[in-house]
């Protein structure tokens, strides 16, 4: 509360999404939800679909729990090395801001949950929201362009046609554009024109100091020695992922092929990057039943196996999520916490203060390491 604010403290801005936008992504996203709920719903008989699960096998259960678990552990350090360059965030901590980001993905559309993330870091770390925001964003650049790849050899192997070569061939489209757009990103300063733009920015401080922020965010993108291990754990954490559905169709009966596993596994979650609703319910259950239909599976075992792996995960990251908050809390714990120099000048930003000067991480150039003893002017961070 201000109250507990000290004089000359920077105020915290709270301020999210417009109410507006809001509810256009709530109902728009409930929307998508609901009409593939109902394009599963006609193809399936519910009641055989959880009898078929009432008998999957414990062992191959344990298996996928085991699974699920690899495949968060390992997220949270392809996280941790993305934001090394910007702020040293111990590993605890990485877990509880990721995993409290995904608990907030299943309870609110369109990825809001990303959103979250940004502001824990912010809050806790003293990085600038749009930074943390910025590696966020070459987190999901990682991650489509490997889903893109590992779909596209799936279905040169299986020889898989239709709807779904369709699909991928689209996502290949989406994105070239997304590592295009990345790519200029990284290097816009240098192209032709490059010097107007930034003339022109200066008449908008605000909008200029968080681009400022953002790209140095996305920047972790342009360091080999961060972009390479990154691109490991990537790799690592989607062979995760496609264990956790090998294992889930073996619990319902389907044995699948590792090309099948893996097209399963992209296919599915390419899926996830549609608007929907809370825990991409509807379009998850889609998509796992039409890709498995393409291997000869009937439509109420696909439908089991979608429940299961579904159900499982969402669990699993909304329980880890859960005690995650609970650990932190939603504002910062220590009474009078001031903001680390960075988030206080986007903050600056946000609301309008022109008494802040700009910043692309730290007033000096350097990267904020998020300690509180490391903070100019030894402000604190609102770690607990």
């Amino acid at each position: 509360m201000d109250g507990d604010r000290p004089p000359g403290a920077p105020k915290v801005s709270r301020e999210g999404p417009s109410r507006r936008s809001l509810v256009l992504r709530t109902v728009g996203g409930t929307t998508v939800s609901l009409v593939a709920l109902w394009l599963v719903f006609r193809s399936v008989d519910v009641a055989a679909a959880l009898s078929i699960l009432s008998a999957a096998s414990p062992v191959w259960i344990a298996v996928m729990a085991v699974a699920i678990a690899a495949d968060i552990t390992v997220r949270t350090v392809r996280w941790r090395v993305l934001l090394a360059p910007v702020a040293d965030v111990r590993l605890l901590r990485t877990f509880q801001y990721l995993t409290t980001g995904y608990a907030a993905n299943n309870v609110l559309p369109a990825r809001l949950g990303e959103l979250v993330r940004a502001h824990y870091i912010g809050d806790r770390e003293g990085v600038s929201r749009s930074t943390a925001l910025g590696t966020i964003v070459v987190e999901r650049v990682l991650d489509f362009t490997a889903l893109v790849a590992i779909a596209a050899a799936a279905l040169v192997i299986l020889g898989v046609r239709g709807e779904i070569g369709s699909a991928v061939a689209v996502g290949v489209a989406v994105s070239a554009v997304l590592v295009g757009g990345l790519a200029v990103a990284l290097v816009g300063h240098r192209l032709p024109g490059a010097g107007r733009v930034a003339a022109a920015a200066e008449r908008y401080p605000r909008i200029r100091d968080l681009v400022a922020t953002f790209r140095a965010g996305i920047a972790v993108a342009g360091r080999a020695r961060t972009l390479m291990p990154a691109v490991a754990l990537t790799a690592l954490a989607w062979t995760c992922t496609t264990v956790t559905f090998a294992a889930g169709a073996q619990a319902v009966g389907i044995e699948l092929t590792w090309s099948q596993a893996l097209l399963l596994a992209a296919g599915v979650n390419l899926v996830t990057a549609i608007p929907a609703g809370p825990g991409f319910v509807g379009t998850w259950e889609l998509a796992a039943v039409r890709i498995l239909a393409t291997f000869g599976v009937a439509g109420d075992t696909a439908f089991a196996f979608a429940l299961l792996v579904h159900v499982s995960t969402l669990g699993a990251t909304t329980v880890c999520g859960a005690i995650s908050y609970l650990r932190i809390g939603w504002l910062p714990t220590a009474p009078g916490a001031v903001m680390a120099p960075s988030a206080a000048r986007e903050d600056a930003a946000v609301t309008g203060r022109a008494d802040e000067a700009p910043v692309t991480g730290r007033a000096d150039g350097a990267p904020v390491t998020g300690r509180p003893d490391e903070a100019e002017g030894g402000a604190t961070t609102g770690r607990p």
